[in-house]
């Protein structure tokens, strides 16, 4: 049971930390297709992948103190800082977590927008389609983005890079 958290706790002692709750979602779906070995199940929701269980399991990390949650008011919604606390680093230096360097990736990851990853991952749940396929997908699945031709070359390439960095 405790090793899915302390795999997140991994997670979040390489990220520092990681803005947004879509975000965290679409990191996690997307090193997970990129065979970083996080176990939450995701189904397909409203913004693309979704984990019940990574939300639970955050909220659960936040009540033990091992995540620190801060809430900022925005103009017109809440946006979400999530990163490890001391008690969180304690408790990941005394657990064996079997993960690979997923710095590299992370760092890929924090640079990228929510929506951006929102396509990329959107792209990934549907990657046993052709390529073809896929981007008729988004365009009927994320009609209301409106993503670009640009915007879907780009998210190709962005997984031909990610897959290059896990594979080293």
């Amino acid at each position: 049971m405790l090793d899915n958290h302390a795999k997140l706790l991994y997670f979040f002692s390489e990220a520092r930390q990681v803005t947004g709750r879509k975000k965290l979602q679409k990191m996690i779906y997307i090193l997970q297709q990129s065979r970083v070995p996080f176990e939450e199940k995701y189904q397909f929701h409203f913004y693309g992948p979704y984990s019940e269980e990574l939300t639970l399991r955050v909220e659960e990390l936040c009540n033990l103190h091992f995540l620190k949650e801060e809430k900022e008011e925005k103009s017109n919604y809440h946006q979400y800082h999530y990163s490890i606390t001391e008690d969180g680093e304690t408790f990941l230096k005394q657990f064996e977590v079997n993960m690979p360097d997923i710095k590299n990736q992370i760092n890929l990851l924090q640079e990228c927008s929510a929506r951006f990853l929102e396509l990329v991952s959107t792209m990934l749940y549907f990657s046993y389609l052709s390529k073809e396929e896929i981007i008729d997908k988004v365009h009927t699945v994320k009609s209301k983005l409106k993503y670009t031709d640009e915007e879907m070359t780009e998210a190709f390439r962005f997984m031909d890079e990610l897959r290059n960095k896990s594979s080293h």
